[in-house]
């Protein structure tokens, strides 16, 4: 009797791919060239005087010779090494791409969305910019603020929105203040945001709970101070729970709040921004809202303004004008009550990224996005108390928000690192978490869950990370970490060469 073969029952069965070994080296298309082979017959070309000039082709273009089969093989093959959410569990979250709904492609790829353009006239785009209008209301709703942008191409490019309004705004009041206060737990991105306005950063260390440390930020508060870049929760997975009195503090000293909106997922529908004391927020839409996100693009980032910082929102705006909408999109436009710094791209934004997000908001309502959020925050609590137990969890004695954060310290001694259980990982099945960020914390593992991912699917991943825990701390294993990963169709690369000296060109040998 036959008794070995698939395994048949889901208790047996590993939370591995299980995909491995079809796995194949796939070379370059070019590499596969072979001169004489083609997919298709072609008619010889007649040979008739050229009219091209100087445009003629000097040589070959080079097009590889390959047969029909071989060409699709090859790009199934190079689709099937598209790793990300639709294939499966992603602990790198929302922060690089969550579940997007096919509700929201479906509404994105309406003709009038899909198809419009923008130099159209403002009048044959009433229906779009309607779109636009209801997503503001929505983004303003959820914050309390007054004013927005829906310009900004990223979340970093939304930071440059934000941090600019305030220097416009301190440029008006006659004031020229140098200093931004950037936590060290801060997303890299705010420090080099602050720095290309002209801005000097100054560091604001975190206490022993994983938060700002709230009397060093006071104590560096005086009149050169234009602003804090603070995130909220915070990198470490935490609700800044000071911030009320951080804000407070901040604007006492004349100074303004930009809160970095990039985990705003974790409390949206639940907290407004606008009354913890932010002055201007970036939202990620693919975070937040489920856009596509990423190497694939396009992103977008609006920005949200409090009443200190509403004059001063960039073009183009929104305005409401007897029975129809316009974009103003001059700066210079009469109107007593803006002060536009400017512009910050060509034409308005991301429509699809705008219809997408808007999908998501009405298709939840109000109580779904309390929900989100609060589903978001059990998921990583859940993985956080699964865990803690065989890791080592810097501030797990309290819930976390949307993410759940471990250190190395359950490695000491056993010559295994983070970078290994990472690689490990690889074999198993599962891309890798948020690795040595935040950088308060050594050899950080960030692991984000998001809000759609089902029990049974967190319950496979924690097995794995428990099963790699366990394995690593067993004195023999050392070496089996150090060689993974072993089914990849590239084993363990040179990580300071791949960064620093990547080949990204091919040429004919």
């Amino acid at each position: 009797m036959v008794n070995e073969g698939r395994k048949t029952t889901p208790a047996e069965a590993t939370p591995r791919s299980q995909h491995r070994g079809m796995q194949l080296e796939e070379p370059l298309i070019f590499e596969m060239d072979e001169k004489g082979r083609c997919g298709v017959d072609l008619p010889d070309v007649p040979k008739t005087a050229t009219r091209l000039g100087a445009l003629k082709p000097r040589a070959e273009i080079g097009l590889p010779g390959i047969s029909e089969p071989e060409m699709v093989r090859h790009y199934t093959r190079l689709s099937q090494k598209n790793f990300g959410i639709d294939s499966t569990f992603y602990p790198l979250g929302s922060c690089t791409m969550k579940h997007n709904p096919r509700l929201n492609e479906k509404m994105a790829r309406l003709p009038g969305f899909n198809d419009v353009h923008p130099l159209q006239p403002q009048s044959t785009v009433q229906g779009a910019i309607g779109v636009m209008k209801e997503l503001s209301h929505w983004l303003l709703t959820l914050t309390g603020m007054k004013a927005l942008t829906l310009a900004p191409a990223a979340g970093a490019h939304g930071e440059f929105a934000g941090m600019a309004a305030i220097k416009a705004a301190l440029r008006a009041r006659g004031e020229d203040r140098k200093v931004v206060l950037v936590p060290e737990s801060a997303h890299g991105t705010n420090p080099a945001t602050a720095a290309a306005l002209g801005f000097t950063v100054v560091s604001i260390p975190a206490n022993s709970r994983g938060r700002v440390d709230r009397d060093a930020l006071i104590a560096k508060l005086d009149n050169t101070v234009a602003a804090i870049m603070l995130t909220n929760p915070n990198t470490c997975g935490l609700f800044e729970n000071e911030i009320v009195e951080i804000a407070a503090a901040v604007h006492k000293a004349g100074a303004y709040f930009y809160g970095d909106g990039a985990n705003y997922n974790a409390i949206v529908g639940r907290v407004r921004p606008a009354d913890l004391g932010i002055d201007a927020m970036h939202i990620n839409l693919h975070k937040t809202f489920s856009t596509p996100h990423g190497g694939g693009g396009p992103g977008s980032g609006p920005v949200v303004f409090s009443e200190r910082l509403a004059a001063y929102v960039p073009v183009p705006y929104l305005k409401i004008e007897a029975d129809k909408l316009q974009l103003v999109e001059d700066a210079a436009t009469p109107d007593a009550t803006i002060k536009s710094f400017g512009r910050l791209k060509a034409f308005h934004g991301q429509m699809g990224m705008f219809t997408r997000a808007l999908t998501y908001i009405l298709s939840h309502g109000a109580d779904g996005l309390y929900q989100v959020a609060s589903d978001s925050v059990l998921n990583a609590n859940y993985v956080l108390a699964s865990l803690k137990d065989v890791m080592s969890a810097p501030f797990g004695d309290g819930p976390c928000m949307h993410e759940a954060l471990f250190d190395d310290s359950f490695l000491k001694d056993t010559g295994v690192t983070t970078l290994d259980i990472a690689k490990a990982l690889l074999d198993r099945g599962y891309h890798p978490m948020t690795m040595y960020f935040p950088l308060v914390v050594h050899g950080a593992f960030l692991i984000e869950p998001t809000e759609t991912e089902s029990k049974p699917t967190l319950d496979a991943y924690i097995a794995t990370m428990r099963e790699l825990a366990i394995a690593a701390k067993v004195a023999n294993n050392k070496d089996m970490f150090l060689q993974a990963p072993t089914t990849t169709p590239r084993r363990r690369l040179d990580e300071t060469r791949a960064a620093r000296q990547p080949v990204l060109r091919w040429k004919k040998s």
